[in-house]
């Protein structure tokens, strides 16, 4: 336990590390990125205002603007520490990796950033069609003075939810690739996986209608269903060349069987 939490601890430095770099850079450029994150709000407010709705974004407060360019600088470097924070949880969830097997740590970093970005982008795009809908309960002859640091709290739930949900698929191939779970196990889960899923859009997209639901439960789904199909087939390539893992007798000190797909070497023997 404390080589894990020691461990841990060093993670989580490396990561702290990152975010504060990611944050600097959000601090000197603060005026660029914050007119990139209230653009969607700007949009639809542009729209509103021409049907007779005052809706404008505002400060509340003394200090507020200048809690605001924190957290912009915040946002803005986790958002630029992904790499690093990813990365940092994957090695901290599969330990104990030998060198030839540590490919797949890097592997897993190349695809969860271009993922992890996809779903922010995903974000970004949905967001004014939510704020539209929700602006749109406005009752007439009644302005909507939304603030600042409400909105940005709004905006980062976004992102950061729709990021990560697409992260998720990814874990579950390298979780094959190391031994863990298989294609079988894991479509014994579907039914548990469709709730989750739905379950999952309905939190985190910001209106809980069906449509909006939707545009973020298909790309999740479809991410879950090229996962799942990946590890059928890389169960039985492993069946094939008699190297299949069994996944039900692991132990929490065991080394998990990671073959070489390239070559198909075999992992060491685990420990008895």
């Amino acid at each position: 336990l404390a080589e894990h939490l020691r461990e841990l601890r060093g993670r989580v430095i490396k990561s702290a590390l990152a975010v504060v770099v990611g944050a600097i850079i959000g601090w000197i450029y603060y005026a660029q990125i914050f007119d990139f994150l209230r653009a969607p709000v700007d949009d639809v407010v542009g729209e509103l205002r021409a049907q007779g709705h005052d809706v404008q974004l505002v400060i509340t407060g003394v200090a507020e603007a200048f809690t605001l360019q924190v957290k912009v600088a915040c946002i803005t470097g986790v958002i630029l520490a992904a790499p690093v924070w990813i990365y940092q949880l994957w090695r901290f969830v599969t330990p104990g990796l030998h060198k030839h097997e540590r490919r797949w740590a890097y592997a897993f970093l190349v695809t969860a950033v271009p993922l992890f970005f996809a779903g922010v982008a995903l974000a970004y795009i949905l967001l004014p069609a939510g704020l539209k809908i929700l602006f749109g309960f406005t009752p007439d002859n009644v302005a909507n003075f939304l603030p600042v640091d409400a909105y940005l709290s709004f905006f980062t739930r976004m992102v950061v939810l729709f990021g990560v949900s697409f992260l998720t698929p990814l874990f579950i191939i390298m979780l094959n690739l190391v031994g863990v779970l298989s294609g079988k196990r894991l479509a014994s889960w579907w039914r548990g996986i469709v709730f989750g899923i739905f379950l999952f859009a309905a939190v985190a997209t910001p209106t809980g209608d069906p449509i909006t639901m939707l545009e973020l439960a298909l790309p999740i789904f479809a991410l879950v269903g090229l996962a799942l199909l990946f590890c059928f087939v890389n169960d039985k390539r492993r069946a094939k060349r008699g190297l299949e893992p069994d996944y039900d007798t692991w132990g929490d000190d065991e080394t998990s069987d990671i073959t070489d797909i390239s070559d198909g070497r075999d992992a060491p023997t685990p420990r008895s």
